[in-house]
């Protein structure tokens, strides 16, 4: 068995016996032991009663940080003619048609959200394969299928967060950074939680949130209290 850095045996030792707490004595934990060389992700993990593989328990949906998440997003976009000028002159990292997606089929993925014009999807269509897997294919449910090319841009750079449910009913995301304020991050991971709540699909039974628990990238994980979270 590996032997243990003394960093992470003193941030295990600072966890052990803790579950179950507020998000603010959680925040307060994870930041106080953030010691890597860079500045961490804090992260959420949830664990929802629902099952994906049943279209009617699907939890899928976007939301805005207050104060966003600390990471530069690199934004793709299929877009011609004027949307792609506005795409450009909104931030956007990489903007094309038939030229992006064979940059793409090529293996070239240079960013972390596409967005397209609708008139693009047949092009875009083609990169299921690809783009799926990494939670990349645009889709008019989250924003990113739009002729509003501008607000998808500004809103993907500003901190605008996707998320969706994956096979065990885990929702997962990064919400801020360790060297966040501690009010603006406990208020990142409730905005965050609020918007999971509001995507609780027609066919989810029972309890629906049932675990949630929070981290930094290298630290340990605590599970908060989940009636804490969500403001209930």
């Amino acid at each position: 068995m590996a032997k243990l850095g003394k960093r992470t045996r003193a941030a295990r030792e600072a966890f052990a016996g803790k579950e179950d707490i507020t998000v603010e004595e959680a925040v307060s934990l994870i930041k106080s032991n953030a010691s890597a060389k860079f500045d961490e992700t804090v992260e959420i993990a949830m664990n929802l009663g629902v099952d994906p593989r049943h279209a009617d328990q699907m939890v899928r949906g976007v939301v805005g940080l207050p104060n966003g998440t600390g990471k530069t997003v690199r934004v793709a976009v299929f877009a011609r003619g004027p949307k792609a000028e506005e795409a450009q002159a909104a931030g956007a990292d990489i903007v094309g048609a038939e030229d992006l997606m064979e940059t793409v089929q090529s293996g070239e993925i240079n960013f972390d959200r596409c967005i397209a014009t609708p008139d693009m999807m047949p092009i875009v269509g083609r990169l299921g394969k690809v783009l799926g897997p990494r939670n990349l294919m645009p889709n008019p449910k989250v924003g990113t299928v739009t002729m509003d090319v501008k607000e998808a841009v500004e809103a993907a750079k500003g901190g605008q967060v996707q998320f969706k449910a994956e096979k065990a009913g885990v929702v997962h995301a990064g919400v801020g950074k360790a060297s966040f304020d501690e009010a603006k991050l406990v208020e990142n991971i409730r905005a965050f939680v609020a918007a999971v709540s509001a995507a609780k699909p027609a066919g989810a039974k029972g309890t629906y949130m049932k675990r949630i628990a929070l981290s930094s990238t290298m630290g340990p994980g605590v599970t908060v209290d989940v009636t804490n979270a969500t403001g209930n």
